[in-house]
């Protein structure tokens, strides 16, 4: 593929990703962000036509997170709105199935249009995982989402495999088991900051504080963090 094609796929892909950004934020104020009478009148107005277009609503937000991922964005914001949106197990569902889809369709196609650019950039920060991954790549591609991707940006660790050259079915799977544990937990995160908002009309820094539905989710989060460390550390820095 000649270099122009290239740079045209890639200030294609940019734009898309600026128009969404725009799109996103383009509503917001930061002031409206620290009233909570804004946000909880807005979470209700949300819910609400989400109850009344539940098929619609879900549809669009399957098609916004797979196109989000394949944009290269984070996918922490979109677990949390759907923790938020659909609860912690539907939410967790939902993203694990549509980041999935979203990873692999960036996968295919970072592989079939960027290959040589990826391989030629990671080819010296990536050896020591090639031996490794051969050995069983759907095992420890899924250990490498579990452990967080060793710290990796998730745009980042969407493209990786591609140095690797991994089969795409094991890429879906693996990354569909491999973050299932975190999502949720971010999805029950999301869960609990609706019930609070729902349920008081005000609320303080206590509130937060002390709400199980708050704190255990990000104790929980924390001790991921931590089991990831020790799996990143005796496995993949070796």
């Amino acid at each position: 593929m000649n270099l122009n094609f290239k740079l045209a796929l890639a200030a294609i892909y940019i734009s898309c990703l600026g128009v969404l950004l725009y799109f996103v934020f383009s509503n917001l104020e930061m002031k409206d962000l620290t009233d909570y009478t804004y946000i909880r009148n807005v979470t209700s107005d949300f819910l609400a036509y989400k109850s009344m277009n539940i098929i619609l609503f879900t549809f669009s937000f399957i098609l916004i997170s797979i196109f989000w991922i394949f944009l290269l964005g984070f996918g922490s914001p979109i677990v949390i709105i759907a923790g938020f949106l659909y609860g912690k197990w539907f939410g967790t569902i939902l993203c694990v199935i549509t980041f999935s889809i979203g990873s692999s369709c960036l996968y295919l196609f970072v592989q079939m249009y960027f290959k040589n650019l990826i391989f030629n950039f990671l080819e010296s920060k990536i050896k020591k995982f090639k031996d490794l991954f051969s050995k069983n790549e759907f095992l420890y591609f899924m250990l490498f989402r579990l452990a967080g991707g060793g710290g990796l940006p998730f745009p980042i660790q969407n493209i990786l495999p591609v140095a690797l050259n991994m089969k795409v079915k094991n890429y879906f799977f693996a990354t569909l088991l491999g973050l299932a544990p975190s999502t949720f937990i971010i999805c029950s995160l999301g869960s609990g900051i609706e019930n609070l908002i729902k349920e008081n009309k005000n609320i303080t820094y206590l509130d937060i504080i002390y709400n199980q539905e708050i704190y255990l989710p990000i104790i929980a989060f924390i001790l991921i963090l931590v089991l990831a460390y020790f799996v990143n550390k005796k496995i993949f820095k070796k």
